[in-house]
């Protein structure tokens, strides 16, 4: 018995079928790209028992085989995420935000978006260049995936001296950047929101609260939300989104605010058991560490025309090198996303 590790749960089996094995060198790129979609995927887990049970690297390689298929993935990527995922070190509350469409078993280069003003999407001005946001307007707009890649080099030392951690351990950190760095494109969409979204920090009430007072800073902070909240019901409203008063809000902030904001948000009318909130509609705060000003929050209308779409789903490609004596595996994906309606968005200050 070997190292257990995550993506490979033997890695003496891996020792004994011998890792310049052509078949061996598959079954370890297939479990890699299986763990960077779903490491609970059932035909993954079938994959990783065939080969610590018997060492078959057949059944092994077979069944990555299965699993690189598209009929084998789940209708959804955001189900395995969700459901499978037990390394969730990248922050995905953006897909609570977007809605999330799947593309990955159409042959589309995008997706139409139509009655778009002040709208914001992403792109990339060159194959591996940092995405750059970009206004659009008009009847019928489209919003076009664009590929996204990068590299992974596991140095063969690693397999000579049997360090499988160290191993395992530059495959999870890839995988988390990648995650990250989609994760960071989709909320610079959101701060690129135009300065004619922001709401100030609203006055106290009663005016005769002083700033002295252990709930001024909360009375604040919930009437800018009440402020934002309203004041994107009042703009959509002839939009044809279905909203209604008790429609759900999110709350996208930074994770420094999160004491204030939850203060705020629990503040209550009379100081009694069961008094009413002074939050006067459905409001789901998220926090993240993704968002570049930690005194700004934005209050959203998620869904609607708020989109994102997965056309390729992380793939990992990979041969060894002789020059660099490394195995280079470079994984690719293709997604998109557009916030068609900026209306649906509120920038709030906080001071």
């Amino acid at each position: 018995m070997g190292y257990r590790g995550v993506i490979i749960p033997d890695w003496g089996r891996v020792e004994q079928a011998g890792i310049d094995n052509p078949q061996v060198r598959n079954c370890i790129m297939g479990a890699l790209q299986a763990f960077m979609v779903a490491p609970e995927h059932p035909v993954y887990k079938k994959a990783c028992q065939a080969f610590a049970e018997t060492g078959d690297t057949r059944a092994a390689e077979a069944a990555m085989q299965a699993f690189g298929t598209t009929a084998d993935f789940p209708t959804s990527v955001l189900e395995v995420l969700k459901k499978y995922q037990p390394t969730t070190y990248y922050d995905t509350a953006y897909e609570q935000i977007f809605d999330m469409r799947d593309f990955t078993n159409s042959n589309r280069n995008g997706f139409e978006l139509l009655d778009v003003e002040g709208a914001l999407s992403f792109r990339l001005v060159t194959e591996g260049a940092k995405a750059k946001v970009y206004g659009m307007s008009g009847e019928k707009v489209t919003v076009t995936f664009d590929m996204y890649g990068g590299g992974l080099s596991w140095h063969r030392r690693l397999f000579d001296d049997k360090e499988y951690w160290t191993l395992e351990n530059n495959a999870v950190e890839f995988r988390n950047k990648w995650y990250s760095s989609k994760a960071s494109n989709f909320y610079s969409l959101i701060e690129a929101v135009s300065s004619s979204q922001n709401v100030t920090w609203q006055a106290v009430t009663p005016a005769n609260v002083p700033d002295t007072n252990e709930n001024y800073e909360a009375i604040r902070d919930v009437n800018t939300i009440n402020h934002a909240c309203l004041g994107i019901l009042t703009d959509v409203k002839d939009k044809g989104y279905g909203i209604t008063p008790n429609s759900e809000f999110i709350i996208l902030a930074p994770l420094a605010l999160k004491g204030r904001l939850t203060r705020a948000l629990a503040l209550v009318q009379q100081p009694f058991a069961g008094s009413p909130t002074r939050l006067y509609y459905n409001v789901r705060p998220l926090y993240t560490l993704s968002l570049s000003d930690n005194t700004k929050y934005y209050v959203i209308l998620p869904k609607q025309k708020i989109i994102g779409a997965n056309r390729m789903n992380l793939t990992i490609y990979g041969q060894f090198d002789p020059l660099s004596y490394s195995d280079i595996a470079v994984g690719w994906g293709r997604y998109a996303g557009v916030i068609g309606d900026t209306e649906q968005v509120r920038r709030c200050a906080t001071s």
